[in-house]
């Protein structure tokens, strides 16, 4: 008989921020393949005879190719096994887990979806940020800043909080994009490095001096009037 397979989000990075469910499932699972940025303490939670397969994806590194990894989830699988994929926030948020998802239905393969916090909302609210907040905005606006072919104009009209994931190589790019659609310079905005962990690092401040000096990632970039409810005193005491 097939396995199954649990496609668990591990939460923004503190292991804690993990849910119980996902936590129970690691419990019974007999092959766990784990992300890159997802802390290694959310492993606390698996079987000691657990086989652990590191499928690392990280900006700038050498990456396990993503069909290596479903061919990897279909075998274990089809073996009988109870397979975990633990993958960094949410997986359906530039996590890769609907064409994970996919691949696993095409083969007949029972999967179950455990969501996470995703890091555009569990790391913003660290700083006491709210993404939404009526007094601020209408919504948010979740994006890869891989890619900078955007529709900056676009971005600018929505009136959205606009939270930038994996964004930190191009951020010089990407303040330039909406600088030159029309956002106010003195837009508050924030680099947040490590997000949730006990190493993180942020910088709040304006669009205009917004920088990735001093920042190597991974990293979450926040531009919008909500940045202004940062707790500017308590970041203080914290450095």
């Amino acid at each position: 008989m097939p396995g199954r397979v649990f496609l668990i989000g591990a939460g923004p990075g503190d292991p804690e921020l993990m849910t119980l469910k996902a936590a129970r499932a690691l419990g019974v699972a007999d092959v766990i393949l784990v992300d890159e940025l997802v802390s290694r303490g959310c492993l606390a939670h698996a079987r000691s005879d657990a086989k652990v397969i590191e499928v690392g994806k990280r900006g700038g590194c050498k990456a396990t190719p993503q069909a290596f990894i479903e061919k990897l989830l279909v075998l274990y699988s089809k073996e009988g096994k109870t397979v975990a994929r633990l993958k960094g926030g949410d997986p359906f948020i530039f996590g890769r887990g609907g064409e994970e998802l996919a691949a696993l239905e095409a083969a007949g393969i029972e999967v179950e979806i455990i969501p996470g916090i995703t890091a555009g909302v569990g790391v913003p609210a660290t700083l006491g940020i709210p993404v939404t907040d009526r007094r601020a905005t209408h919504g948010v606006t979740f994006i890869t800043g891989h890619g900078i072919e955007l529709d900056w104009q676009a971005l600018v009209r929505s009136g959205t909080t606009l939270v930038f994931y994996m964004g930190l190589k191009n951020l010089a790019k990407i303040v330039a994009g909406l600088l030159g659609a029309e956002m106010p310079p003195a837009t508050p905005a924030c680099v947040v490095e490590n997000g949730t962990l006990k190493n993180q690092k942020q910088r709040v401040t304006t669009l205009a001096q917004l920088s990735a000096a001093g920042f190597d990632g991974p990293a979450l970039i926040v531009v919008g009037e909500v940045v202004r409810f940062a707790r500017l005193q308590k970041l203080k005491r914290a450095a």
